[in-house]
């Protein structure tokens, strides 16, 4: 499957959720957004997340994250579309345990009832655990976005389905604020397992990015995972952050 950008530029061009001066404005033409890889419809119900036993090489005691082995590609990610609806009158976080620490995010079911449900339904069975933020991107030093939720842990996968569900125009991609990528062609609102963190005051992104939730515990364990040393070409950490577990707390 082939990465798409979701502005001008190409995902290949900078690498799945920028290029300024320190104290210049971001511009749309050289940033590059969050995209995930094109998703097809799938029967398939089960999946399973293999792990290396490779040596780990111990990481620097001042990042602040364990030093784990990274995960091997899945195998066979592709799931069913969840069905179970979550309710836009209670209140739903994602606990999202990783190496660097713990994020908790509210779901947002009342603007996005549809994604947020598909993600819950990807999370309780398990999908996630396992699986990594493959990009961390800071263009010229600047905070943007961290990455995650993909299979293959390159950028290039999903869960063999997507869903739709465009977000309110006024909506803005502000630091805590998450969302899912999608690729060029797809439509506002396109998820598939693919979401974002944003950790730039403001990404300046358009409205086209379903949006998930917002960050309401862990914002410095985003700033730690924003921080990691990445391959400046793909963008991908040098050491392994991977998400061990995500749960969903409420009803």
């Amino acid at each position: 499957m082939r990465r798409a950008s979701v502005l001008i530029s190409s995902l290949l061009a900078a690498f799945v959720l920028v290029a300024c001066g320190k104290d210049g404005p971001l511009t749309d033409t050289t940033r590059t957004p969050p995209t995930a890889a094109v998703t097809t419809p799938s029967t398939t119900t089960t999946a399973t997340t293999q792990t290396t036993t490779t040596p780990v090489v111990p990481r620097s005691a001042r990042d602040g994250c364990d030093a784990v082995p990274a995960p091997q590609p899945s195998e066979n990610p592709n799931r069913t579309r969840p069905k179970r609806m979550l309710s836009s009158k209670r209140r739903y976080v994602a606990v999202l345990r990783t190496n660097c620490g713990t994020i908790r995010i509210r779901l947002d079911t009342r603007r996005a009832p549809k994604t947020t449900s598909s993600f819950a339904g990807l999370a309780r069975s398990g999908f996630y655990s396992g699986l990594t933020f493959h990009r961390i991107a800071k263009p010229a030093g600047n905070d943007y976005v961290i990455q995650g939720g993909d299979p293959l842990g390159d950028g290039n996968g999903g869960p063999g389905y997507s869903v739709v569900e465009a977000p309110p125009k006024s909506t803005r991609y502000v630091r805590g604020v998450v969302a899912m990528a999608k690729t060029a062609e797809d439509a506002p609102g396109t998820s598939g397992s693919q979401f974002f963190i944003v950790t730039a005051p403001d990404s300046r992104l358009p409205a086209d990015y379903a949006l998930l939730g917002r960050v309401t515990g862990g914002d410095d364990v985003v700033s730690r995972i924003a921080a990691l040393a990445t391959d400046p070409v793909t963008e991908m950490p040098l050491d392994p952050v991977v998400i061990e577990s995500v749960r969903i707390r409420g009803p």
